[in-house]
């Protein structure tokens, strides 16, 4: 049994979020919280989110899991507006999910979730976090991506702030973020690269002010930012691209 209300904004930017890796996950119900977690097929990028029961309005639940086709779920939300707010039913014996808009109600069916990757999150401690405004993030996005012939970025904190830069054949951009704007921890520099479109992706559709960055040479990126006033909790990582010596 699944029964929960949720402004929906908050719940469009859950989906958009999950759908930066997948176009199917799992929903692990509980009692106090829900999770999806899930790895892209190239092993590249990977999502864990965690989000409470008081992130939605009202929540009623016990254990159970379900599938998302994601399209499905995105193809509704285009239906509510901002104030709207999204009430969602499961009944196992019935199989398939509700979900109500105001007066419109759509019943859809749900994916089979033994045919669904439940993937494990690795535990990674990484030397160097910083606290970046999500607006520098974007716009150091927005420089990289005016540079035709990049495909990778490299990111790199230190005592002195964090980086964003890129080369082509002729071209270089950067974004520079000095530690005095920044929650920085940084004992010794660290840096690595990382493909520009899966950074691109997830950074596009960030609802939140600011993103943790946490770093170390040659590991993979973790990004780490809270939606929902807090109550929901979203951790991505992106697997580095090995430099060369």
């Amino acid at each position: 049994m699944f029964n929960a209300e949720m402004k929906s904004e908050t719940f469009k930017n859950l989906i958009h979020i999950i759908a930066t890796v997948v176009d199917e996950v799992k929903m692990s119900i509980h009692p106090d919280s829900l999770t999806m977690k899930a790895i892209d097929p190239s092993h590249v990028a990977m999502i864990d989110m965690v989000v409470d029961k008081d992130a939605f309005i009202s929540y009623e639940a016990d254990d159970t899991e379900i599938g998302l086709d994601l399209d499905k779920i995105k193809s509704v939300l285009k239906l509510a507006g901002p104030g709207d707010t999204i009430r969602m039913s499961h009944n196992p014996e019935q199989g398939m999910l509700t979900v109500t808009i105001g007066n419109i109600e759509r019943r859809m069916g749900l994916v089979d979730t033994g045919s669904l990757s439940d993937p494990k999150v690795p535990k990674v401690d990484l030397a160097v976090s910083a606290k970046v405004p999500l607006d520098q993030l974007q716009k150091g996005i927005r420089a990289a991506e005016s540079i035709s012939d990049v495909d990778h970025i490299k990111l790199e904190v230190n005592s002195e702030g964090f980086e964003l830069s890129c080369a082509g054949d002729t071209d270089l951009a950067s974004l520079r973020v000095p530690a005095s704007e920044l929650e920085i921890s940084a004992d010794a520099p660290a840096h690595s690269m990382y493909p520009l479109d899966y950074f691109s992706n997830i950074v596009k559709v960030i609802p939140s002010e600011s993103v943790e960055v946490q770093l170390d040479t040659d590991y993979p990126v973790k990004l780490l930012f809270d939606i929902a006033e807090g109550h929901a909790h979203i951790t991505y990582l992106l697997a580095p691209r090995i430099e060369n010596e």
